[in-house]
């Protein structure tokens, strides 16, 4: 069964969600839409990782061939909500 869309507001939440512990909540807060995330906040392999995982949690499974699409809060928006 098709997942419901997201709304492309609830896709930015749980983008900035999944973010929360790597970086302080303002510069979570304060990060662009086309900001890169893993050099904007510093993410090693492990974070950028658990960041991805935690984004499948509320947006169902990322393939590994997708995670060039989580590299910024617009690209994550867009790819959680398009109709797959």
């Amino acid at each position: 069964m098709m997942q419901p869309t997201m709304s492309r507001a609830q896709a930015e939440d749980s983008v900035r969600a999944a973010l929360r512990g790597f970086a302080t909540e303002a510069d979570i807060s304060g990060l662009g839409q086309d900001d890169p995330l893993r050099s904007t906040l510093e993410l090693d392999s492990i974070d950028f990782l658990t960041f991805v995982e935690r984004l499948s949690a509320t947006g169902g499974w990322i393939e590994e061939s997708d995670y060039p699409r989580m590299s910024t809060i617009r690209s994550c928006v867009d790819f959680l909500t398009d109709t797959r």
